[in-house]
C-alpha cells in the first residue's frame, strides 16, 4: 500500500469517527496492546487541532509510517485539484462555486477569513463583496500611507471553509474540520512570513482558542512557527457602531505590514 492509499484509508476512518489506530507487533498476534507502542500523532488538519498536536494517541509498530497531511512538494494547484467538486460536507448542497483562494502563491502575508458570502459564492473569489472591498482598501491604503509598495494581489487571501454557509451562518465544527485539511495545506504550501486571521472563526480554526477577538487582537501568536496577528473581520467593521474597532483594525494591519515588509 502506498502513502496515498494509506492516507485515504486514514481520512476515511477519521470521517467515521475513529481516533486511534492500532497495529500488533510482528509475530505476536495474541500479545495484546502491551506489544504496541505509542508514537506521536502526525500534524492534524482538523479545525480543533490545526495549531497543536492531536489529543488522541496513535499506536503503531515500528514499521508503520503515517503519511503527512501536507504532501511533499505540495502546491496550491495540487490542493485545488484534490478538492475537486467537493461534496465532503453539507455545505456543498447550497453552493454555486467553491471559493478556494486568491493572490500571490508565494505571498509573504496571508489573510484568513471565515467563509464565502453571496458575492464570493457567485464569483468564486474570496472577499469581493462589501467586506472584501473594505479589506482591499485597508491593505492598499495602509500600505500607501506607510510607504510600502503593496496592493491586494501581492498577498494571499482565503477562508476557513470554501463553500458558502446557508444565510452566511457561522460554519459548524465538522464543516471547519473537513475544510481544515485544505487550509492547512494552503498555508504549508505558501509558508508566509506572517498570517493575519480575520474574526473569531479563523481564530478557532488556526489557534484553537475561544477568547473574543477584542481581547486577542493586536497581539502576536504562532501557527506552526509562523507569526499570527489577530484582528477583526471586515464585515464586523462595516457596522456603524464599530468605529473604534475600525481604528484598532487599521493599527493591527499597520503592525503586520511593517513586520512582514520592513
Amino acid at each position: 500500500m502506498d502513502a496515498k492509499q494509506l492516507r485515504g484509508y486514514l481520512e476515511f476512518y477519521r470521517d467515521l469517527g475513529f481516533t486511534t489506530l492500532y497495529k500488533r507487533a510482528p509475530g505476536n498476534v495474541t500479545a495484546g496492546r502491551s506489544s504496541e507502542r505509542a508514537i506521536e500523532a502526525p500534524p492534524s488538519a482538523t479545525a480543533s487541532s490545526i495549531s497543536q498536536p492531536a489529543k488522541f494517541p496513535i499506536l503503531a509498530g515500528p514499521d508503520v509510517i503515517l503519511p503527512s497531511l501536507a504532501p511533499e512538494n505540495d502546491t496550491l494547484e495540487k490542493i485545488r485539484e484534490d478538492i475537486g467538486d467537493c461534496k465532503r460536507c453539507r455545505l456543498h448542497a447550497g453552493r454555486q462555486k467553491i471559493v478556494f483562494g486568491t493572490g500571490d502563491p508565494e505571498a509573504k502575508l496571508v489573510f484568513v477569513g471565515e467563509g464565502p458570502g453571496a458575492d464570493e459564492d457567485t464569483q468564486g473569489v474570496p472577499f469581493v463583496g462589501r467586506a472584501g472591498q473594505l479589506l482591499t482598501q485597508m491593505i492598499e491604503n495602509t500600505a500607501s500611507r506607510e510607504g510600502i509598495p503593496l496592493v491586494r494581489k501581492d498577498v494571499y487571501i482565503c477562508n476557513v471553509v470554501k463553500c458558502r454557509p446557508p444565510e452566511n451562518r457561522t460554519p459548524e465544527p465538522d464543516e471547519m474540520e473537513v475544510c481544515g485539511q485544505f487550509l492547512f495545506r494552503q498555508l504549508m504550501a505558501i509558508r508566509p512570513k506572517a498570517i493575519c486571521v480575520l474574526g473569531s472563526t479563523a481564530v478557532r480554526a488556526l489557534l484553537g482558542r475561544k477568547e473574543g477577538v477584542t481581547r486577542m487582537r493586536g497581539n502576536w501568536y504562532k501557527w506552526r512557527d509562523i507569526p499570527v496577528m489577530v484582528t477583526y473581520h471586515p464585515s464586523y467593521l462595516l457596522r456603524p457602531y464599530n468605529q473604534n474597532a475600525k481604528r484598532e483594525a487599521w493599527e493591527d494591519l499597520k503592525k503586520v505590514l511593517h513586520f512582514v515588509y520592513d
